[in-house]
C-alpha cells in the first residue's frame, strides 16, 4: 500500500506529466515566419539567379500576407478571411500588376484545399527552435508533398494560408508543387510571435489593375 506521501508525489507526477503539453501548446493570432526557399536538385543550374529567395509568412487576426521573392520576380499574397477576399501582387522587373479575386473564385479555391489530408509520419526535426513532425499532404488531384509541422504553436486564424487548412499544426518546413511537377522547399529559419503591425496588410500603390486572365498570359 502506498503511504499518503508517495501518493501525494505520484498524483503531483502524473498531473505534471498531463499539463506539460498542454501549457507548451499556444494559440497565437499574430505571427511573422521567415522561410529560405530552395529550388528542386533539377533546377539547381538556375540557383544563381534565384539565390537568396525567400518567403515572409504574416498573420494578424482574419488577415493574412504572404511574400514571394524570387529576385527575378516578386509575389504578394493578401488574404482577408472575414470578407473571404484575395488580392494577389505581382513585381516583375518593375512592371507591377494588382489582380483581385472574387468571393466565388475565392470559396472555390477554398473547397479545392478543404480535401487536402495530412498523414503523420514518425520522423521529427527540429526548425526555426520548435519540434517538427513530419507528415505527407495529399491534395485532391493525388499529388502529395512533405511538410513538417509543430503543435506548439496553433494559429487562431486556420485560413491564413488555404494550402494547410487541415494541418494541426503551424508547417516550419514543406515542399512546394511548381507548374512543372518540380518540388521546390520553404524552409523556417526565424518565427517571430510578436504583434504584427495592421500597415503591413495595406495595399501598395503603384499596381496596375489586370484580371486572372490577363496574368496567365503574362505569366505564359
Amino acid at each position: 500500500m502506498l503511504k499518503l506521501s508517495q501518493f501525494w508525489i505520484l498524483l503531483t507526477a502524473c498531473i505534471t506529466g498531463w499539463a506539460t503539453p498542454l501549457l507548451a501548446q499556444r494559440t497565437i493570432s499574430d505571427a511573422r515566419i521567415e522561410y529560405k526557399l530552395e529550388l528542386p536538385p533539377e533546377q539547381l543550374q538556375m540557383e544563381a539567379m534565384f539565390a537568396g529567395s525567400n518567403m515572409i509568412q504574416y498573420i494578424r487576426g482574419n488577415l493574412s500576407r504572404i511574400d514571394m521573392n524570387f529576385n527575378v520576380v516578386n509575389y504578394i499574397y493578401l488574404i482577408n478571411a472575414q470578407t473571404e477576399g484575395l488580392i494577389t501582387l505581382m513585381d516583375n522587373h518593375g512592371d507591377k500588376y494588382l489582380i483581385r479575386t472574387d468571393k466565388k473564385s475565392y470559396e472555390e479555391d477554398m473547397k479545392r484545399f478543404q480535401t487536402t489530408t495530412f498523414t503523420d509520419q514518425a520522423e521529427t526535426r527540429e526548425i526555426a527552435g520548435y519540434k517538427c513532425r513530419k507528415a505527407i499532404g495529399k491534395l485532391a488531384d493525388g499529388g502529395t508533398f512533405d511538410v513538417y509541422y509543430t503543435v506548439d504553436i496553433i494559429p487562431e486564424n486556420r485560413y491564413y494560408n488555404r494550402r494547410f487548412l487541415n494541418l494541426k499544426g503551424i508547417p516550419l518546413e514543406y515542399e512546394i508543387i511548381m507548374k512543372s511537377g518540380s518540388k521546390m522547399k520553404a524552409i523556417a529559419t526565424k518565427v517571430d510571435l510578436s504583434p504584427v503591425p495592421m500597415s503591413i496588410f495595406d495595399v501598395p500603390k503603384g499596381y496596375r489593375e489586370i484580371t486572372s486572365d490577363e496574368l496567365k498570359k503574362i505569366r505564359g
